[in-house]
């Protein structure tokens, strides 16, 4: 459990005005600090009387004077998020009197609480692991339906059951080698090495397997990044406009007109992709606009998906040569080439149409033929960014979405690439046993059974007041 005298509070909702506010208060005096300055007219009973999971209807009171009429709502330790005495208090949305309860209580020596200070207090009582914890920031972040499905599933301890399980498998045979020691004279084996290689590669492609869900709960997490990349008046700034459905960028007959990214996100059936419309390709002596086109090509190697753009005009020859002078700045097997062939209404695009077999030899991976002017097409086009993005998650799926979760589960895979190497060659229990102990520290490092001060600190500093 944590230790603290401290009590704290913070306003838990959104900054600014609204219907209703939250003011939380959590701490060992949190019931007392609230009795200071609550009355209720139907009860004579304090606060620190009730029962937990309890609301009572009342004034805050400065004195004599009436500061607003609440809903006060007690938790008893445990049964709280923080596992301490707990009181909420809904208050009118009125910045002024958040600001004035909170005066209240900070002048009845209570705390401002840091920012993440409920959540860390709520990890340190065993509420939730640290993979828990930060997944409560996730799904306070999250901006889409998918995002906020990983997040759910995280904060319900999906990561957590899938390391626990494999960390007690480790820990027992890890146990076995250590005991080993104690029977050295007897050269007696108590771990069966045959059982611990087959354990070994098991929970390795587990690890990996988790590691690589890392790509996919980024790009949900933070958006599917899409390039949109071709040649100059090829319509790039067009489709962005269509795609958001507002005017973000500069449209114009001029060749050259966009010289940077310009990026935006939406909502495609819940999944958020993250648009980035670029410099168009071609030979120029402008040197601002070269620097442009460079960017152009760094954003291609990073792409989930690359929309190469094209004029229907350009013929099969045409656009043969633009996807030439893109493929080869595609660096990942797993990013997706789409061919967009723009102005349908001004040339017709079967004119220009491949079949599946010709597309893959060029490297595209599917293609849809549009009129970003007129905003034909885009609803065919969004179909296919989603197949593309291959983004969609279950509910009972288990994603990778915090850097710091998929650099320890890197780690852990090069030791048990180690471990599996020592039982292999014949290593002595004693030094298998050691690097065994390297993946379960940084499989627990996950879920913060093993992990300093610094690393809570830092994590926790980037939560929001209140939470």
């Amino acid at each position: 459990m944590l230790i603290t005298d401290e009590t704290i509070c913070a306003v838990s909702t959104a900054p600014g005005m609204g219907a209703i506010a939250i003011v939380r208060i959590a701490g060992p005096e949190s019931l007392a600090k609230a009795d200071e300055i609550f009355r209720s007219p139907v009860s004579s009973k304090k606060l620190s009387s009730q029962r937990g999971g309890t609301f009572h209807y009342g004034s805050i009171v400065d004195g004599d004077e009436i500061v607003d009429d609440v809903v006060v709502s007690v938790f008893r330790n445990p049964h709280s998020f923080t596992g301490e005495d707990m009181v909420e208090i809904a208050c009118h949305g009125s910045v002024v009197i958040q600001q004035r309860i909170m005066q209240l209580l900070i002048s009845k020596g209570v705390r401002t609480a840091r920012p993440g200070e409920f959540t860390q207090r709520a990890f340190a009582n065993g509420k939730m692991d640290l993979s828990q914890a930060e997944a409560v920031a996730d799904l306070i972040a999250s901006q889409s339906e998918a995002a906020r499905r990983v997040a759910m599933r995280q904060m319900k301890g999906g990561l957590s059951d899938e390391l626990r399980k494999l960390r007690d498998e480790l820990l027992q045979f890890c146990t076995l080698l250590e005991l080993e020691l104690d029977f050295s004279e007897e050269d007696v084996e108590f771990a069966d090495r045959a059982e611990l290689i087959h354990l070994i590669s098991r929970i390795d492609n587990l690890v990996t397997s988790l590691s690589d869900t890392f790509k996919k709960g980024n790009a949900i997490k933070n958006g599917v990044p899409v390039v949109i990349v071709g040649p100059t008046n090829a319509g790039k700034s067009t489709l962005l406009n269509a795609l958001l459905n507002e005017e973000r960028a500069i449209v114009s007959d001029i060749h050259g007109t966009t010289r940077d990214s310009i990026e935006d996100t939406m909502l495609v059936n819940g999944v958020m992709f993250r648009f980035i419309d670029t410099a168009g390709l071609r030979s120029t002596d402008d040197y601002v606009e070269k620097i442009g086109i460079e960017r152009t090509y760094e954003k291609i190697r990073n792409a989930t998906v690359v929309l190469a753009v094209v004029d229907a005009s350009c013929g099969r020859d045409g656009i043969s040569n633009i996807l030439e002078g893109i493929v080869p700045h595609m660096n990942a097997n797993d990013q997706r080439l789409l061919l967009i062939v723009n102005k349908s209404d001004v040339v017709d695009a079967s004119s220009v149409a491949y079949t599946d077999e010709q597309l893959k030899e060029m490297g595209v991976w599917g293609s849809v033929a549009i009129s970003a002017k007129n905003k034909t097409g885009i609803d065919r086009l969004e179909e296919l960014l989603e197949r593309a993005a291959d983004v969609k998650v279950d509910s009972n799926d288990t994603i990778v979405t915090n850097m710091r979760h998929y650099e320890a589960l890197v780690r852990s895979h090069e030791y048990l690439v180690k471990v599996n190497e020592g039982l292999t060659s014949g290593l002595s229990g004693e030094l298998v046993a050691m690097d065994i102990h390297e993946v379960l520290d940084e499989l627990a490092s996950i879920t913060g059974e093993v992990s300093s001060q610094d690393v809570l600190n830092n994590i926790f500093a980037h939560f929001c007041i209140g939470k």
